[in-house]
């Protein structure tokens, strides 16, 4: 029976796809002609969009509209008022990230339409690789409706590959799965999809705002609508509304699974930022911390015999890092409050541990060129962060301090939800005020990025996924993880995922016993499934402008390997995905002024990688210094065995690169 309702869908698709072609002032192309989305309410008045790539079905969205408490039709019933169009080819330059140069080139539609009792207003953006929608409406005296759900439903035109995480609305933090589009009973966006047809395909949403996340829910076998993160009534209503518009539905398509990692469709659906933020103190950084040593047991995050963020240690990393050409130095649990977590969750964000003397610290980190990364962890308590939000960016501002890290670790109070409308706005205006106050934000258990570091270019980066610290308490993530994420978790946004561990068996722990009891999982040692020449390539592929090398400085000092981060600069030009499938490999090239940092990995699966070498300046030689792995590397059996080799390279010529099983390779290219 499904079978059969697909291959009507597809006819209905392709039928309104003529009809579209027939009735131009409802469709709206991409540039380059490939992409057709058609707007069309049905005869009931249910506004719906059909999409086709090179004339071939894509999906069919349908039911776009909202049910609200109340008895407002905002679902049904409309007719077209008045269409518009526009388009726009332009560049702009961003601050900062993967690419300082964005094209924004694009066709839009706009539409009135009316059921008598509500206006609705769409608005749809076609570009080469994708498209975005949104709506608001006007409620014509129907103020404060309590919604109850989002109706837009997602009709795929085929079955496929899919690479997604469970619709949560807590955590983003877990494996990806990769599984067939019509056995996905619910998920998390960015979903990315290859269709049968060889589309490559991405859900996910942009700006989003005073709204309540997107997820998708199964409905059909390749049907799909749209879930949104409830609010803490328990009856299932998400938000009250307003004249402002949703958060833009967004879907990327390439032909070419790299196509999605290299689009920049999310953020020109954000606005520019305000013309008075100031970017001087806003800028990409490197950065080690007192961080891993807690999640290994070795430290804790509170001031007793095992303090990690003492004075001591503090100053032995600032040296470290200022010896290394290292920008800064997070300090994980350096205040008050962590003795009472798993209770009140009540820090204090501008009074030191006992044993820290923060502003001396501050002093010392600033003489020796070292920026200081503070973290502000609420355990969930937002009341009480946002109580001393302001007094603890005026004391960050005091002390020089530009960088702050956010955490999230705990319930939000009333049973209220991370990614619901009350999570949502506290995380806008934070990023907002720390935007006034010229302070960057790495965020942890974050939202998922929509492409707000547009109009906040202080959002530097944030977690939002199954990180680095698993490696330290459970089972560890498997070496596809690593190289799904390019083509999933980042098409949102950058991400601090915290690479760059070197002692991938905890060889360090056999001098800390009681570190090494708390490490174990059902008798299992946890360890990084992954090589070291990997972890290296993870700086470069997995992209963040605040940049970590997550590793205690023991395992860092004097390792040859180490060089490629002292070297890396994350302030970079322009960025290109050149290869990859999503869970088998991928290679990434970044270039910083006039040096190219490149990262290649793989799955389990050893793989040799070719790279042609065409981003290079022609008639230029360069030395590529080489930081991969060794002839017997194998992420299980000898993840630390590596090789550093030097090679001299030219536009045209093609690098290859040697992947151990869960293995990967680091590259610097310097003109000769």
């Amino acid at each position: 029976m499904k079978s059969c309702k697909i291959h009507i869908i597809i006819l209905l698709l392709l039928v309104a796809i003529v009809s579209c072609n027939r009735n131009v002032d409802t469709m709206v192309q991409s540039p380059d002609g490939r992409i057709k989305v058609c707007l069309q309410p049905d005869e009931d008045g249910k506004v719906a969009l059909c999409v086709s790539r090179d004339d071939s079905a894509v999906v069919a969205i349908s039911n776009i509209g909202m049910k609200v408490r109340e008895s407002v039709p905002l679902d049904s019933g409309f007719h077209l008022v008045d269409v518009s169009f526009a388009s726009c080819d332009s560049v702009w330059m961003q601050p900062w990230g993967e690419n300082k140069e964005i094209q924004e080139h694009y066709n839009a539609l706009f539409a009135k339409m009316s059921n008598g009792m509500v206006d609705m207003f769409m608005e749809i953006k076609v570009f080469d690789d994708g498209f975005g929608f949104r709506y608001r409406y006007d409620l014509k005296g129907h103020d404060n409706l309590t919604l109850l759900d989002e109706l837009t439903r997602f009709d795929f035109a085929h079955d496929g590959d899919c690479w997604s995480i469970p619709a949560n609305f807590e955590s983003y933090e877990f494996l990806y799965r990769h599984q067939p589009l019509s056995q996905t009973v619910d998920a998390n966006t960015p979903v990315t999809m290859r269709f049968d047809n060889g589309l490559y395909c991405s859900v996910h949403e942009a700006n989003l705002r005073n709204f309540a996340e997107m997820t998708l829910r199964q409905v059909d076998s390749l049907s799909f609508q749209s879930w949104l993160s409830p609010d803490n009534t328990g009856s299932g209503s998400v938000c009250m509304m307003d004249a402002g518009f949703t958060s833009w539905r967004t879907i990327l398509l390439g032909d070419n699974a790299v196509d999605l990692i290299n689009s920049s469709l999310l953020l020109n659906l954000n606005e520019a930022p305000e013309k008075d933020v100031a970017f001087d103190g806003i800028r990409p950084m490197k950065y080690i911390g007192i961080w891993w040593g807690m999640h290994l047991g070795i430290n804790s995050w509170t001031p007793d015999a095992r303090h990690g963020a003492t004075t001591a240690n503090a100053i032995k990393y600032i040296d470290f890092a200022a010896a290394n050409n290292v920008d800064a130095v997070l300090f994980e649990g350096w205040n008050q409050g962590w003795e009472q977590w798993g209770g009140s969750q009540v820090f204090n964000f501008t009074q030191a541990a006992p044993d820290m003397d923060i502003d001396s610290v501050i002093a010392y980190a600033h003489r020796k060129g070292v920026e200081v990364i503070i973290h502000h962890e609420t355990g969930g308590n937002i009341p009480n962060y946002e109580s001393q939000f302001d007094s603890a960016l005026s004391w960050c501002r005091v002390r020089g301090i530009q960088a702050i890290k956010t955490g999230y670790a705990g319930g939000f109070p009333d049973r209220q939800l991370h990614h619901s409308q009350y999570g949502i706005t506290h995380y806008n205006k934070v990023m907002q005020e720390a935007l006034q106050a010229g302070v960057m934000l790495d965020v942890h258990e974050p939202i998922k990025p929509t492409g707000l570091r547009r109009t906040y270019p202080n959002l530097m980066t944030g977690e939002g996924v199954r990180g680095m610290e698993w490696n330290a308490w459970s089972d560890g993530n498997p070496p596809s993880h690593q190289v799904t994420l390019p083509f999933t978790r980042m098409l949102a946004g950058p991400l601090d995922y915290t690479p760059g561990i070197f002692d991938i068996t905890y060889r360090l722990l056999e001098s800390h016993p009681e570190a090494r009891k708390w490490n174990q999982k059902d008798s299992r040692e946890c360890r990084v499934h992954t090589t070291i020449a990997k972890q290296c390539a993870l700086w470069v592929i997995l992209y963040s402008p605040m940049v970590m090398a997550a590793d205690l400085i023991e395992n860092y000092e004097g390792h040859p390997m180490f060089q490629f981060f002292s070297d890396y600069d994350p302030d970079c030009d322009w960025s290109r995905a050149l290869n990859g499938e999503p869970g088998e490999y991928v290679s990434v090239v970044r270039r910083a002024g006039d040096v190219f940092f490149l990262g290649a990995a793989t799955n389990e699966e050893a793989r040799i990688v070719n790279v042609k070498l065409d981003f290079l300046e022609p008639e230029t030689e360069y030395e590529a210094l080489v930081y991969g792995d060794a002839q017997d590397a194998h992420y299980d059996t000898n993840p630390m065995a590596y090789s550093i080799r030097r090679a001299t390279v030219h536009k045209g010529q093609v690098l290859q690169l040697r992947l151990a099983p869960g293995g990967g390779a680091a590259v610097r290219m310097v003109e000769r």
